[in-house]
């Protein structure tokens, strides 16, 4: 099990990169998050849903994601509650304090998921969430020792020295955990460690000296590492653009319950896109592409846009010829009416939508989860993929203007003028062949060739290499043969 000091100390990305670091020896690897909290998700297979992260680390495993994989998913809906997800079906909303008390039930689906994923699998690399050491949120955990200790699993523990402090969050963490928690943590991983290694090695004697546990590797900061996030937006810089290739503007809105924000990465690592994420308070720039992104509470981040004005700047964007489309919950918000009889989101009641499209859309307690390969409804021989995660069931849609055809139904619409576009698919950029469509019909008419799942690959296998390099894989590998 990878634990951490902090949320972002790189747990998620060490779980992908030694997945595939031990697939390629041979060994039959799955990832494994008994609980996880964000808002990007992905759908399984099997019909559920699970974190976005553990979908990555599956494909590290050349794994289909199962809902097995991450039993427990918790997606804010609030400051204080969150729509619960057992198994990849949404079974109820909590407040903080309910759930606490919720975790030993919680704890008998994650159990029977390991156990199912033990009965199939030779090696299990289980991902914890946040800081072992929150002394609020100890009683009844199933994120992080309270789990390691039911299932008697072995822990490294990872600290991001970038963010400094490093020793004191390793050693501060180990020493806020019980005497047999301590006993479990067999060694300390630090990552994203800028230059000359050997100046950090005093620092690894005393640690190792104090609290006679092992460092066991010291990773380098990777400039070039694309691997999805798991919930916070990237704060990868911008790109240096050239001036000799085309280039198009894309603006994204950061709604306060933005979801799958992920559906963006294959646009900010295009070469010829320039994206941009506004959040509150900042000006609009002028953009060829605004995209409304998908949203856990659709009608209060709709009176979000209006608040800060954005109805207003997508009416003048339009007006000067600009594209705009809307994913899942952007969707919603670009219809005529948004309706919520059950206080599925919040308080029961109808918003206005932003009124582009005549269709409306109703939230209803089922959510609908799938996922999708179709072709655009204008061009029949252009594939697209994707995937449906939304509450809301939308009628009105004219079936001879819509974006896509799957099977015998369709998705999304286009207006008339082919001036906005919106769809339901979350992943709608990832497949090559869908995103050069929809950035030719953005304004980029010229495009470098560009393979977003490649890149991918690349990000995950370039994980792989640098843990071999780095990391005493041999120590690790004898945790994992007792």
């Amino acid at each position: 099990m990878i634990q951490g000091t902090t949320s972002d100390a790189g747990k998620s990305v060490l779980v992908a990169g030694l997945c595939r670091l031990f697939y390629r020896q041979g060994l039959k690897v799955v990832p494994f998050k008994p609980q996880n909290m964000a808002l990007n998700s992905a759908v399984t297979q099997d019909g559920g849903e699970i974190g976005r992260a553990q979908a990555v680390q599956a494909q590290a495993c050349h794994l289909e994601p199962h809902t097995d994989m991450n039993p427990v998913l918790l997606k804010p809906n609030s400051d204080t509650g969150a729509q619960v997800i057992i198994h990849g079906k949404a079974v109820t909303e909590m407040d903080a304090r309910s759930y606490h008390a919720y975790k030993k039930v919680a704890m008998e689906s994650v159990l029977q998921s390991h156990q199912r994923l033990c009965e199939q699998y030779d090696l299990i690399i289980v991902e914890g969430a946040g800081s072992p050491a929150e002394i609020n949120l100890r009683e009844n955990d199933i994120a992080n020792m309270g789990f390691a200790e039911a299932v008697d699993c072995p822990v490294l523990l990872v600290s991001d020295i970038d963010k400094g402090g490093v020793f004191a969050h390793l050693y501060g963490t180990l020493k806020l955990l019980s005497p047999s928690e301590q006993q479990r943590i067999k060694g300390f991983i630090i990552n994203k460690f800028r230059g000359d290694v050997s100046l950090l090695e005093p620092g690894n004697d005393w640690l190792e000296k104090t609290t006679h546990t092992p460092v066991l590797g010291v990773l380098p900061y990777l400039q070039n590492l694309h691997i999805e996030a798991e919930d916070a937006i990237s704060s990868m810089p911008d790109k240096n653009m050239e001036s000799t290739i085309d280039t198009l503007k894309i603006v994204v809105p950061v709604l306060p319950r933005i979801s799958n924000h992920t559906d963006f990465d294959a646009l900010r690592l295009h070469p010829q896109v320039e994206l941009l994420f506004v959040r509150e308070g900042q000006t609009i720039p002028r953009a060829d592409l605004i995209i409304i992104p998908g949203t856990k509470s659709v009608r209060s981040d709709l009176q979000w846009l209006r608040n800060n004005a954005w109805d207003s700047a997508i009416q003048t964007h339009l007006r000067y010829g600009g594209r705009l489309m809307g994913i899942c919950g952007g969707l919603q918000i670009l219809g005529s009416e948004i309706h919520d009889p059950l206080g599925i989101e919040g308080k029961s009641g109808s918003s206005s939508g932003l009124g582009y499209f005549a269709y409306q859309t109703t939230l209803q307690a089922s959510k609908q989860l799938k996922q999708v390969e179709g072709f655009f409804q204008a061009k029949q021989n252009i594939k697209v993929t994707g995937y449906e995660i939304h509450a809301g069931v939308t009628a009105g849609i004219d079936e001879h203007a819509a974006l896509i055809q799957i099977d015998n139904k369709v998705d999304g619409a286009i207006s008339k003028d082919e001036q906005i576009i919106a769809s339901y698919l979350h992943g709608i950029f990832d497949h090559p062949e869908a995103c050069e469509y929809l950035l030719n019909w953005a304004g980029l008419k010229q495009q470098s060739r560009y393979d977003y799942r490649y890149l991918q690959e690349q990000g995950i296998n370039l994980l792989a290499d640098t843990l071999e390099q780095h990391l005493d894989i041999s120590a690790i590998t004898k945790l994992i043969e007792k």
